[in-house]
């Protein structure tokens, strides 16, 4: 059985009355401790060497150009300033040869448009109104002009060719070939648009060239190469790089100063605090809704556009992008649906939320520490996470450009070799081996890890710092270190992170089995591989009912654990084991007292968190994104990363008002159950605050 929590701290006799109620005043919750968990602190440890290894594979591997930019026929990345030659300014993968665009996009062809010859360029060339435009190689060999020269004249030095030359160019050999088709820029990628230019036509028929087919797969073969899964992902990956300067203002100090507000507010005018969360909740869920209409295009003319500049309006190009938003503006639908129902539920339960704030309110003015210290592992998480977005980039975009294996016929002139050659003409793509996919997933969990690593270790120092406040009875004295957020932790540096990463670890191994099953069912709803049974199905369901509740358990009883560990120091498993018992005797009293003010506390993150997602909304509708190498191709990652953001820091800040609740509410059970259901050591200003608001009568009965 679980012994008194007084003669555990070292401080407080039990209810025994073995000890005077002034002895030990000196050595509050300071009695004698050891390192608990030690393994899981050197795995914790080991993990992070790990990190930095992994971390360092990606920046030697990865090139973030490659996720929106292509590749050309010698496998240099367009835009590239380090590619065989100089490519800063040639950022748009257009293909030169049609007929290989065509064979591409035939039903059953083995020939992948990978394989069809491709360069990079300034912007995408347009059929001449009366003559015939030429796209032509990369200048070398014979041809004597420079990157600039060529550039200048429009890519096109076909005057400048021997007969023989001419010729091959005449017979889609190169080193020259015909712009008979138009093309807009669709994300850095010229879409070749099945129109021919009849002016064009004529001009290349006269002249000689072979017969270039005009079908819809040349546009439909491009449109699937921008569209595929792995392009749209590689893209999303790119605009999160592309906004850093929205993540670092939205994501970072946007949700700094509201959380800060929202503390100083909770200070200071606790009364009207829920009302106002409340209400703010519903106004920036609509909001946000709003603009994923406008970006959706349901309303207004705002719409998001794959086509990157100036472009013929009768142009019109679909991307997964788009319908990506018009879901995402489904679920904010019933999000603001579900909002507002549940705002209306609890309209008579919020004076009973503004009596637990208040109990949080009482402490923060006692130990105003407690407000600024989360700015300390909100720096510590900055840092982290600017490193770990960048790793993450490089990681995404790392691989081996390699030279594709095909069977098909694709010769082309090579103007170095001075040959025609067919032996060396496939295609390049980005090759990604299974340990790329296992290092993208290690560094995905890491950084999970990592994070509840630091949110936990806020907590634990915010309990350590609550309980000396209580078991002080409340009072600024001798007793209570100066400052006591330091003393706490110099607690949990000294003798207890080898508890906190293994919560946190445990917290993060559920989340992440929970990912993965969650990715399964999608995937098998996708692949019409439900189960066909009603005993299948219900089971199916009923798994994914019953992670997310173990889920929601296991983070539960970490936050308690996480109470205990700072008040007795033990290890996580024996705390975990106290924190449970003493929440099972007490569950009616816990239960009525934290509820409203837990959901009151998840509405002010959801509101910084909203503010945040708002915030970049309207930055990344500035000029600035929306156009040439900075247009973003979606705001959905952005903001969602910005949204993730701001709740992170919010829970960082809001944990003050979170765990001095739930520390205090502990406590007192705790110190109720030793002394018969009246409590001896809660202070002055607690019992005052239980007593208005007949919270005592609550937790006693």
């Amino acid at each position: 059985m679980r012994g008194p929590l007084g003669p555990v701290i070292g401080r407080y006799p039990s209810s025994d009355g073995n000890a005077g109620m002034g002895t030990g005043n000196k050595d509050i919750i300071k009695h004698n401790r050891k390192c608990r968990d030690v393994v899981f602190l050197v795995m914790f440890i080991g993990f992070w060497v790990a990190m930095i290894v992994n971390s360092s594979f990606g920046f030697n591997l990865g090139n973030p150009l490659r996720l929106n930019y292509g590749l050309d026929y010698k496998g240099n990345v367009c835009g590239d300033r380090h590619a065989d030659r100089d490519l800063r300014e040639l950022e748009l993968r257009y293909w030169l040869n049609p007929n290989q665009v065509y064979q591409s996009g035939l039903k059953d062809s083995k020939f992948h448009i990978s394989n069809a010859r491709s360069i990079c360029l300034m912007d995408c060339p347009i059929p001449s109104e009366d003559s015939l435009n030429w796209v032509c190689d990369y200048p070398e060999g014979d041809i004597r002009l420079s990157i600039d020269d060529w550039i200048d004249r429009n890519y096109d030095y076909f005057a400048d060719l021997t007969p023989e030359l001419r010729n091959t160019s005449l017979q889609l050999l190169g080193p020259c070939y015909p712009v008979v088709f138009p093309s807009v820029n669709v994300y850095w990628t010229c879409q070749l648009i099945a129109r021919v230019s009849n002016v064009s036509m004529r001009h290349w028929q006269q002249m000689g060239g072979v017969s270039i087919i005009e079908d819809i797969a040349i546009d439909k073969a491009v449109h699937r190469s921008i569209n595929s899964r792995s392009a749209v992902l590689k893209r999303y990956v790119a605009d999160v790089g592309k906004s850093w300067r929205v993540l670092l203002v939205c994501g970072g100090l946007v949700p700094l100063f509201l959380s800060v507000i929202w503390l100083l507010m909770i200070r200071h005018f606790v009364a009207g605090m829920p009302w106002i969360t409340v209400i703010l909740f519903n106004i920036l869920v609509i909001s946000v809704t709003m603009f994923y209409y406008l970006k959706a295009g349901w309303i207004g003319n705002d719409a998001i556009s794959p086509i990157i500049g100036e472009h013929d309006p009768y142009y019109h190009v679909s991307a997964r992008e788009t319908s990506h938003l018009h879901l995402a503006a489904v679920v904010m639908t019933a999000v603001m649906i579900i909002a507002f129902l549940s705002s209306i539920a609890i309209v008579r339960r919020i004076l009973m939320a503004t009596s637990v704030l208040k109990v949080a309110a009482k402490v923060i003015g006692e130990v105003q520490a407690l407000i600024i210290f989360p700015v300390i592992p909100y720096v510590m998480l900055a840092v982290f996470f600017m490193l770990w977005i960048s790793a993450a980039l490089y990681l995404f975009s790392s691989g081996t450009v390699q030279q594709n294996e095909c069977s098909a016929n694709c010769c082309a002139y090579d103007l170095k070799s001075k040959r025609l050659s067919c032996d060396q003409c496939c295609g390049y793509r980005l090759h990604y081996t299974s340990h790329i996919a296992a290092a993208i997933l290690f560094h995905l969990f890491g950084g999970y890890w990592a994070t509840q690593f630091f949110i936990a270790c806020s907590s634990t120092v915010l309990a350590g710092s609550v309980a000396s406040y209580y078991w002080a009875r409340g009072e600024t004295s001798p007793e209570i270190p100066f400052l006591p957020v330091f003393s706490s932790m110099k607690r949990l540096m000294r003798y207890s992170l080898g508890s906190i990463a293994l919560g946190s670890l445990i917290v993060s191994f559920i989340e992440s089995i929970r990912f993965i099953l969650e990715a399964l069912r999608r995937r098998l709803k996708l692949s019409n591989s439900m189960p066909g049974s009603w005993l299948g199905k219900m089971v199916f369901h009923t798994s994914h009912g019953c992670l997310r509740c173990i889920s929601w358990t296991i983070k539960s009883v970490n936050r308690n654990a996480y109470i205990m560990i700072a008040i007795t120091g033990k290890g996580f498993f024996k705390a975990s084991e106290i924190a449970t018992e003493l929440i099972m005797s007490n569950i009616l009293r816990i239960g009525k007292v934290n509820v409203l003010g837990d959901v009151i506390l998840f509405l002010g993150k959801l509101c910084v968190s909203l503010t945040s997602a708002l915030f970049a909304f309207l930055m990344l509708d500035t000029h600035r994104y929306k156009s040439a190498h900075n247009k973003i191709s979606s705001p959905l990652f952005p903001v969602l990363v910005c949204w993730i953001l701001g709740y992170i820091v919010a829970t960082l800040f809001f944990g003050v008002v979170e765990m001095s609740i739930d520390t205090i509410i502990l406590s007192f059970c705790q110190d109720s159950d030793e002394h018969q259901g009246t409590a001896q050591y809660a202070p002055p200003l607690l019992m005052e605050t239980l007593n208005d608001q007949n919270e005592m009568q609550r937790l006693t009965q």
